[in-house]
């Protein structure tokens, strides 16, 4: 390496009100901005292109700075403090193509061209959530792969994808939520640009793009200590990794770091929001919470457009609601173990989480024996995000297994169209609107002795579902740590077409959820827009009411038995003055791959069928008589002698 004083080729840092950031690389006009934060160091080299050497300047707070004119974009870099074999990447580095211990590289995000100046950004109220792997999205597993996609999800009524962790990370594949890097996107899913183009053709098709954030814990973060053990705290446990130290000594430059990067998403990603993962694992007793510094960070990166934070409080829009997933789990499976153990899949959760969201909002949790959730009955519908299924609990299956593989078709098909027509913001997981096959497991590259704690951390959490103890099926789990483990996963969108009834049911309940006035106003039992009911232990109906009699809707959901109606002693199955009830919808239309559209006349008795969902509508009456041309003296005849055990 040959060594080059800093006065050769560098110039103190320009004002920082240059930066559109405080730390990493930047260009500008005259070459790159350059800074650090180190506070345990009293001394910072930086390195260009493995063979020029600089001293940086240090400055108050630990951080250290320099510019180098005549540089630009491509321009690689490290640090070091002394030890010159000791090279490191820069925490805040934009892109790291040879993986998370190689060199930085300086990016300009002004070279990119947008093309969504019109776009408004992404508000809470009419979010269809899609989550997304970009890794196994697509068979390639890049960002250029996903982009192509992009058309059949906006066809169906994707309005927001959800997109898990891109940020660096070790290994060849993984989940993304041990991020090493948080500012530079891995090299594994393209470059800096192909993300944009990524997010400025979503925004193209009208789809926002909301990206998932880990701040609660960094993936191989001892490399961080070299900086500053400032970075981490003792006081705190977290069963990640070392917690992050939002409130302790000397933990500006942390809460900077964190706090900046969910800016920088927003601004030089055009991101329209984020989701926050595993909030109860950032801790922090300072005034001034690092969840509600992040949100207005992020909200004034975002300027006038909307973004959408998902997480709930400290400022946030939307929480996802585990609650209504494991009510409809165990409807769906009649299984009700490990934590699905104070869920009953019965018809008033069902009810009570459309009317009101999470089901615990502060009483007594049985399975952690003590009390779970907080106070939300003020929230409003779109503020809880309900799903089937989403990356964590395909994987906590053990067997990797999608949601259909483990009920009837029936039976989700109904609980599908109540996720979504319900007033909840509703959220699907990737391939789950064509019944993709492949399976969903945990998998993350490492070798020796982590990869065996993996594993074992694996089989340790599934082992809470009684079945999965047994050793016949441990072995035969898939390895995590598995390069065919990773592979398997990736998306077969031969299935799109081979699955075309569900993608048609997908697509109609979006329709219907966008289109009906009755479900696009995401109603608020709160405020008497929509009310529920039970019929049975697992059959209810949900009525939505509107300002005009013919666009209030009923949805009524079976998951049990058919049941024989004679009458309904519930007002909420009253029709509008002057109307009566008609089917307008059934989840078992042949089209669906149901078994058919039942007759039904509802002023007379009829049958609500096992595992069904329909919409009524209300239709003007022409003609008020009664429907039945018997006497009524005979009819009641006939109901007395039905009653009678002597006959």
């Amino acid at each position: 390496m040959h060594d080059h004083s800093s006065s050769e080729k560098s110039e103190t840092m320009r004002p920082r009100s240059r930066r559109r950031l405080p730390i990493g690389a930047e260009v500008d006009a005259g070459g790159v901005s350059f800074r650090l934060w180190a506070p345990a160091r009293e001394r910072c080299f930086l390195v260009i292109e493995g063979n020029s050497q600089h001293q940086m300047t240090a400055e108050d707070g630990g951080y250290f700075c320099l510019h180098l004119p005549g540089l630009d974009a491509g321009t690689r870099y490290q640090f070091h403090f002394g030890d010159a074999d000791d090279l490191l990447a820069d925490p805040a580095s934009r892109f790291q193509p040879d993986g998370p211990s190689g060199p930085s590289v300086v990016v300009d995000p002004a070279r990119y061209q947008w093309s969504d100046h019109d776009w408004q950004g992404m508000p809470a109220f009419g979010a269809a959530l899609y989550e997304m792997h970009i890794g196994t999205f697509t068979r390639e597993g890049t960002f250029a792969a996903a982009r192509e996609k992009l058309e059949r999800l906006r066809a169906i009524g994707i309005n927001c994808l959800e997109v898990m962790p891109i940020n660096e990370f070790e290994g060849e594949f993984g989940w993304g939520y041990d991020g090493t890097l948080l500012y530079a996107p891995t090299r594994l899913y393209g470059t800096p640009d192909d993300v944009r183009g990524f997010v400025d053709e979503a925004h193209r098709i009208g789809i926002g793009v909301i990206l998932d954030v880990v701040y609660n814990h960094f993936g191989k973060g001892e490399r961080f200590c070299e900086f500053t053990p400032d970075y981490f705290t003792e006081r705190y446990s977290n069963e990640w990794g070392k917690s992050i130290n939002f409130d302790g000594p000397n933990s500006r430059g942390v809460r900077e770091y964190v706090a900046k990067n969910a800016a920088y998403w927003i601004d030089e990603f055009h991101f329209d929001g984020l989701r926050i993962d595993a909030t109860q694992a950032l801790f922090d007793s300072s005034h001034d919470h690092i969840i509600t510094v992040i949100a207005r960070e992020a909200r004034a990166a975002a300027g006038q457009r909307q973004i959408y934070l998902d997480v709930g409080g400290h400022g946030l829009d939307a929480l996802w609601n585990d609650d209504f997933h494991r009510s409809a789990t165990v409807a769906l499976t009649g299984r009700s173990e490990a934590y699905y153990h104070d869920h009953r899949g019965t018809a008033q959760e069902l009810v009570s989480a459309a009317k009101y969201g999470c089901l615990f909002q502060g009483q007594r949790y049985d399975w952690q024996d003590k009390p779970r959730g907080t106070a939300g009955l003020d929230l409003k519908p779109w503020n809880f995000v309900h799903f089937l299924q989403n990356h964590d609990q395909v994987a906590n299956s053990g067997t990797g297994a999608r949601i259909g593989q483990i009920t009837s078709p029936a039976r989700l098909r109904a609980l599908t169209a109540l996720q979504l027509l319900g007033p909840q913001t509703p959220m699907l997981f990737q391939g789950q609107e064509f019944g993709s096959s492949s399976p969903f497991y945990y998998f993350a590259d490492h070798q020796g002795e982590i990869a065996d704690i993996v594993r074992q951390g694996r089989r340790s959490f599934i082992s809470q579902f009684p079945n999965l103890r047994d050793e016949e099926l441990i072995r035969q789990l898939a390895d995590p740590c598995a390069r065919t483990t990773f592979e398997k996963v990736k998306l077969d969108w031969a299935e799109w077409e081979r699955n075309a009834a569900l993608v048609l049911l997908h697509r109609d309940l979006l329709n219907l959820r966008q289109t009906n006035k009755a479900f696009s106003r995401q109603a608020c039992a709160r405020d008497g827009q929509m009310d529920g009911n039970i019929l049975s232990s697992s059959a209810f109906l949900l009525r939505f009411f509107a300002g005009k009699p013919s666009d209030e809707r009923i949805l009524l959901i079976n998951f049990g038995n058919d049941l024989v109606i004679d009458s309904l002693p519930d007002p909420l199955f009253a029709p509008p003055e002057s109307h009566q009830w008609h089917l307008s919808w059934s989840s078992e239309d042949a089209a669906y791959g149901g078994s058919g559209r039942r007759p039904c006349d509802f002023r007379k008795r009829w049958v609500l069928n096992g595992d069904i969902a329909l919409v009524l509508a209300p239709l003007k009456l022409q003609n008020r008589q009664n429907a039945s041309a018997m006497p009524i003296e005979d009819w009641q005849a006939g109901i007395l002698r039905a009653g009678d055990p002597g006959t």
